[in-house]
């Protein structure tokens, strides 16, 4: 571990204090130019020190993963220790050991073809990949430790600094990542800042060499609108409405158990959550008998049970409560899951049991908004034709899931959507794949990050032409007074 002086104070101060103490826009800057200054004396670092940085992050989770599961388990209200290793710190983990496995080969120069017929004649063509600079990281508060790590790991990798605005929902876990990061990093290297909406404000528009951005739609256009100022590069993960199409062809109870086992996980609180599921007809009403079975026994209560996470906080317990109030105000038959049928009204505890909505009308807030909670949207239907229409109406999705075995309808869906990504036979899987690019399209986001496409994301491909031994241009005649020669040539060159 490496234990050196960083600029960003030690957390001493409670972390609600600490979170909603907004940095100026001339601390941020004085930042971002440390870590330029240290840019111009090392502008290209070697591999040893890339996965030494690497190196660092994985020892900071594995050493401190007590610690971090308590500051999330605050920040939530309820959110078991075992739900913070699998969703934030596990990826975490493997995202990082999959960037330094595969980082020799990524940085190899690229050789690609030289134009006839300078190849013949010793000239080459590389692409040589150059860290950015340094990138600003704005996190989403859902899986907080996660949306750190698993960019900050392409951003590493490709030979970049770093500087990491957490949010201002979990600030228990902001303030440890900032005390974490100015222990194992120098400020110049890695630096957390914390604060509210100001301070997001004036992180995006710092500078950067580059923005990655998770969260809301709106405050992406905020993000992108800022960083266009300095015309920094954006990726954003904006995430949207998930759809699920199961087929005929697959088995209910299969689909029923992945779909149930996705939509409670986080509380439902999951970026490429399950958002709304299409249902055979015929098969609708088993498909809720089976939901309503596979969930009692997973989770025979909801209101003091450890293992459901609670929602954020009371706003956005009321926003998803919104959500179930308009649905059965406009006729939607909505269905709880908890078999004690428990009250929840306590706005303290912000839990909602997971509920399904069945057959909601377009013009209801669950058709319209990205539930981001534990609420399922089940539509029955006759034909995949109805499905596909029906999300190709809607904006894209972060993420598809279809259930079948039939390889036509899987093809169709598959070349007939515009989605971020999809799984096939299961739930978020593609998240998992770290070979896998993870993106956004229109609506969901733009840019990829994860893996190879991750190093390609956070480096410049600095084309690189050399040329051979022969001055051709000068051979050739194709230079200034012209005459006979380059009239042939060209007339040469010049065919279909």
């Amino acid at each position: 571990m490496s234990a050196i002086a960083s600029t960003v104070p030690k957390v001493e101060a409670s972390p609600a204090q600490t979170i909603n103490q907004d940095m100026t826009q001339e601390a941020l800057t004085a930042l971002l130019n440390k870590q330029r200054l240290a840019i111009a004396a090392d502008p290209y670092p070697s591999i040893a020190t890339r996965i030494g940085r690497i190196d660092r992050c994985i020892d900071m989770i594995v050493t401190h993963q007590d610690r971090i599961c308590e500051a999330v388990e605050k920040d939530f209200g309820c959110r078991s220790k075992y739900v913070t290793r699998l969703t934030d710190l596990f990826i975490s983990l493997q995202n990082l050991k999959f960037v330094k496995k595969n980082l020799k080969k990524w940085m190899k120069v690229e050789r690609r073809k030289a134009i006839f017929p300078t190849n013949l004649l010793g000239g080459r063509s590389e692409i040589h990949y150059q860290p950015k600079g340094v990138v600003g990281i704005m996190t989403p508060w859902n899986v907080p430790v996660n949306m750190i790590f698993s960019p900050l790991a392409d951003i590493l990798g490709a030979g970049n600094r770093a500087m990491i605005k957490p949010s201002e929902f979990t600030p228990n876990t902001a303030a440890l990542m900032q005390q974490l990061f100015a222990e194992y990093f120098s400020a110049d290297e890695v630096v957390v800042v914390t604060g509210g909406v100001a301070t997001g404000a004036a992180f995006s528009k710092l500078p950067l060499d580059h923005i990655i951005f998770t969260g809301a739609g709106h405050i992406g256009k905020m993000v992108m609108q800022a960083a266009a100022e300095n015309l920094t590069p954006v990726t954003l993960e904006l995430g949207g409405k998930s759809p699920v199409i199961i087929s005929d062809s697959y088995k209910l109870e299969d689909a029923a158990e992945k779909i149930m086992a996705a939509k409670t996980m986080n509380g439902g609180q999951v970026c490429i959550s399950p958002d709304y599921c299409f249902v055979p007809a015929a098969k609708l009403e088993t498909f809720v008998d089976q939901c309503q079975q596979i969930v009692a026994r997973t989770f025979p209560s909801f209101q003091d049970n450890p293992d459901f996470v609670s929602l954020i906080n009371e706003a956005n317990y009321d926003r998803v409560k919104s959500y179930l109030d308009d649905a059965v105000s406009k006729g939607a038959e909505v269905i709880s899951l908890d078999t004690t049928q428990a009250a929840w009204d306590d706005r303290s505890k912000h839990k909602i049991p997971l509920h399904l909505v069945i057959n909601p009308t377009d013009d209801m807030l669950v058709m319209q908004e990205e539930l981001f909670g534990p609420i399922l949207c089940v539509r029955s239907y006759d034909s995949l034709d109805q499905c596909i229409n029906d999300i190709n109406n809607r904006p894209n999705p972060l993420a598809l899931y279809y259930f079948g075995n039939d390889k036509a309808e899987q093809d169709k869906i598959v070349k007939n959507t515009l989605a971020g990504a999809m799984t096939v036979n299961d739930i978020a899987m593609h998240f998992a794949c770290d070979d896998l690019p993870f993106g956004g399209v229109g609506a969901s986001g733009m840019g990829h990050y994860h893996g190879r496409e991750g190093f390609k994301t956070f480096s410049h491909a600095k084309s690189v032409f050399k040329q051979g031994v022969l001055n051709l241009p000068k051979l050739a005649g194709l230079l200034p007074p012209y005459g006979e020669k380059i009239d042939k040539l060209s007339s040469k060159l010049i065919k279909k």
